[in-house]
């Protein structure tokens, strides 16, 4: 079994209450950087990349805002090779967990497989497979395209994959930004594979059961494309520029994480802690 590993360079490390995965940290000027990501010398090998994990132990990051766990019985890769993720709480502090690709990546399809029940998700627990730049969010609001899981805190909600693309819902709410695919009870249990294509002009989502894009097995699909309107991301006290659709930056790249919604000592509303897997990770850039 792989656990977290170190080296000498720096490495760092998916409504109503307004804050989904798109939140992370203030726009940082370069690159990857210890102020965002706590700890240096975690990281984590996975579908072919090194991923940085999110350490944040004894004070609160976005989203959420939550604590971000470094430990390796929270976050690892099996003898699968698939990366398990963890909400657990240690002490008093309930610990979610992060990942981020150390490889900068632009257009292209990015392709994330998913085992477990994600419709049974707690509500206020949330799962993002996404792409996000710091450095890009006055131009392209952070570069941020979204695959999420959450019932965002209704426990009515019975499906629970969500499309996305940033802005959403930086006040007010944009809901032609998102997209919830209608899908039989139980397609989501078990193994399923979920995708976007991001080109200048369109992205387009697709999902798929099992463990591949199988045209077959198509589940979900979503267009959104440069005829929509544009929308400002209101963040801090910032606004970006109009955003239609949004660039890469040269520092964008895809993140996992796992979550719980923002709130008074936010807790998965069980008590329970959770866990999520991913298998794998494909990107195949245009």
């Amino acid at each position: 079994m792989k656990h977290l590993t170190s080296s000498w360079s720096l490495i760092i490390v998916v409504l109503a209450l307004n804050l989904s995965a798109c939140y992370q940290s203030d726009p940082k000027p370069a690159s990857f950087s210890t102020s965002e990501f706590g700890r240096v010398g975690d990281s984590i090998r996975f579908s072919g990349y090194d991923w940085k994990v999110k350490v944040y132990e004894n004070s609160v990051q976005g989203p959420g805002p939550n604590y971000f766990s470094g430990n390796e019985r929270d976050i690892f890769i099996d003898e699968n090779g698939f990366l398990h993720m963890k909400i657990v709480k240690r002490g008093e502090k309930w610990m979610s967990t992060e990942v981020v690709a150390d490889k900068f990546t632009g257009y292209g399809t990015y392709r994330f497989t998913v085992e477990g029940n994600m419709d049974a998700l707690d509500k206020n627990l949330v799962v993002g497979l996404f792409t996000w730049d710091n450095n890009s969010f006055q131009e392209q609001a952070n570069s941020e395209v979204d695959i999420e899981f959450s019932r965002w805190g209704d426990e009515s909600i019975t499906r629970t994959l969500q499309y996305g693309v940033q802005p959403i819902n930086f006040g007010p709410y944009f809901p032609e930004r998102s997209n919830k695919p209608a899908y039989p009870e139980g397609t989501v249990d078990g193994v399923s594979t979920h995708e976007f294509t991001w080109e200048k002009d369109q992205i387009t989502w697709r999902s798929y059961s099992g463990d591949s894009a199988d045209p077959e097995n198509k589940f979900g699909e979503w267009v959104f494309n440069s005829t929509n309107p544009a929308r400002v991301k209101n963040e801090g006290g910032r606004s970006s520029d109009p955003v239609v659709i949004p660039a890469p930056g040269s520092t964008t790249s895809a993140r996992i994480n796992f979550w719980i919604l923002t709130g008074i000592n936010p807790a998965p509303s069980d008590g329970q802690e959770h866990e999520v897997i991913v298998r794998k990770f494909e990107y195949t850039p245009l």
